[in-house]
């Protein structure tokens, strides 16, 4: 499993939103300046929030996005399920894989079923808004 800066930078992204919600739609530009992040590329990573309907866009004077839902309700798996391709450990795990010829016989089969399900299970019990909160020790994890 690896994270792109698309994945890393949504993220990012949406936690700006969920703290600055009291302030309306947040242009573009600010969002990039705050993140530190090329509006150019800013831009593209958006446009797929708003398709996912992540977020709101609004246009002209007064512009910007904001989130479609409370903090609350969003979480890390979800985003990095919407901009990465696959977040599986294995190529065999990925979304649309054909199932292995070696799956019956496959002695490290259940390794990667339960590392998967650990990723997804911790990704998806973290919520921007928990985010908003977070100190960075609160989600180590141990197996």
């Amino acid at each position: 499993m690896f994270i792109s800066t698309k994945g890393r930078y949504a993220l990012r992204v949406m936690i700006d939103l969920a703290e600055h919600q009291a302030e309306g739609f947040i242009p573009l530009k600010i969002i990039a300046e705050r993140q530190e992040i090329s509006e150019k590329y800013l831009e593209s990573i958006i446009k797929l929030l708003v398709k996912a309907k992540l977020l709101n866009g609004l246009r002209g004077k007064g512009g910007g996005y904001q989130l479609t839902k409370a903090p609350e309700q969003y979480t890390v798996g979800s985003i990095l399920r919407m901009t990465e391709d696959s977040i599986a450990p294995v190529a065999c795990l990925e979304p649309g894989a054909s199932v292995c010829p070696r799956a019956a016989e496959c002695r490290t089969l259940s390794v990667w079923l339960g590392l998967d399900k650990v990723i997804h299970d911790y990704l998806d019990n973290i919520t921007l808004a928990d985010l908003m909160r977070s100190n960075s020790d609160e989600y180590d994890y141990v197996i």
